[in-house]
């Protein structure tokens, strides 16, 4: 039974998901303060709902810690939710448009982005069926269902429209299929199929080809569809090696937009300096090595593509919003784990790092013996 206690879990990744979090606590208050007193009247506001989707996040992980069997491989639970997901992300659509977009659904007053749950819920899914068709996966056939669902929520989150995070779903969902035994070249047709549709998507609105044209163009509209990259640049480089300090950002009072949510980075850049940034970047490192380290020693097939897909989901996202606010990437809405202000994002970030830990110890588990 000693088997079973909480030091059986990765206590490496669980601090660096804690330090994570509880930086977000800071940089949410200081990026959002002056704006949500000003609009709520209430300096808080921002980092009170922030708490409260940390404390329905940590309740996920002490859950997936707690129980005994893995949950996450169940396949009644695997189909449940990705069957939840598909219904949420289709009531999207139904529900009030919020800044002209249909991310979130709102229930009991409580307001949740989808695309958020669809990115672990597919990761469960392609681990369940890799591992129950892994003598088969190399077959054409045997990628149709999978592909097909991945594309079917990849199209739903297009319509909101979030096209970062549909193309960060399929970059990811490929990945694993690939981990999972599917052949290179049927992976290739597929992408290249995944890229024409994207690419037809991407020039069918404006604002995404201006942002495009916008990073690869020599000439930037400082003033327009530039504003908000480069005030993220100036903002980071006036922080310098240890910043302007905690709480004086001068970036984040109106000058660079929503601060508090996708360029959150920027700000730490500007109180912490290049000090704080590295730092952020050594934490995000410490999750995709341990995570790396529990999918290699996990016990079966299909908790160790969960592993895999929930560390990718973590790491990649962080780093594409990171490569966002340094300017080597277009912007593309994606927040940054644990960090960014937004519960839907931080629950779904700590529900994986909940799974993971949970998976760890399962590892443990069966070393020991039971």
């Amino acid at each position: 039974m000693k088997a079973f206690q909480p030091a059986g879990f990765d206590k490496a990744l669980s601090a660096a998901a804690l330090i994570l979090v509880g930086v977000g606590f800071i940089m949410v208050f200081s990026s959002s303060a002056v704006m949500s007193g000003q609009k709520y009247h209430q300096p808080m506001h921002f980092l009170i709902q922030q708490i409260t989707g940390a404390v329905a996040g940590l309740a996920l992980v002490f859950f997936f810690l707690s129980v005994r069997r893995p949950l996450c491989q169940s396949p009644m639970v695997v189909h449940a939710l990705l069957a939840l997901t598909v219904v949420l992300l289709t009531a999207c659509f139904v529900m009030p448009t919020v800044a002209r977009v249909n991310r979130w659904v709102i229930l009991f007053g409580i307001r949740f982005q989808p695309s958020e749950l669809a990115k672990l819920s597919l990761v469960l899914y392609l681990a369940y069926y890799l591992e129950k068709k892994q003598d088969r996966i190399h077959e054409w056939k045997t990628l149709i269902l999978p592909v097909s669902v991945m594309g079917g929520i990849a199209v739903l989150i297009l319509k909101e429209p979030d096209f970062g995070t549909a193309m960060l779903i399929c970059a990811i969902g490929g990945l694993m299929l690939y981990l999972g035994g599917a052949r290179l070249l049927h992976l290739a047709v597929l992408g290249a199929g995944a890229g024409v549709v994207f690419a037809v998507y991407l020039f069918s609105a404006s604002y995404r080809v201006e942002r495009i044209t916008g990073f690869v163009s020599t000439q930037k509209d400082i003033m327009g569809r530039d504003f908000q990259p480069y005030q993220a640049k100036l903002a980071i480089g006036s922080g310098g090696l240890l910043g302007v300090s905690l709480g004086e950002s001068t970036q984040k009072l109106d000058f660079l937009p929503y601060a508090h949510t996708d360029f959150i980075y920027a700000i730490l850049g500007e109180e912490f300096g290049l000090v704080g940034t590295l730092t952020i970047l050594f934490l995000f490192l410490v999750v995709l090595w341990r995570g790396l380290t529990i999918a290699a020693r996990a016990p079966t097939t299909s908790a160790r593509l969960t592993a895999l897909g929930l560390t990718l989901v973590i790491t990649v996202q962080a780093l594409l919003n990171i490569t966002v606010v340094l300017g080597l990437g277009p912007a593309k809405g994606v927040p940054l784990p644990f960090v960014s202000f937004g519960r839907s994002s931080l629950v779904c970030s700590l529900a994986a790092v909940g799974m993971l830990l949970g998976i760890s110890k399962r590892r443990r588990i069966e070393r020991y013996g039971r």
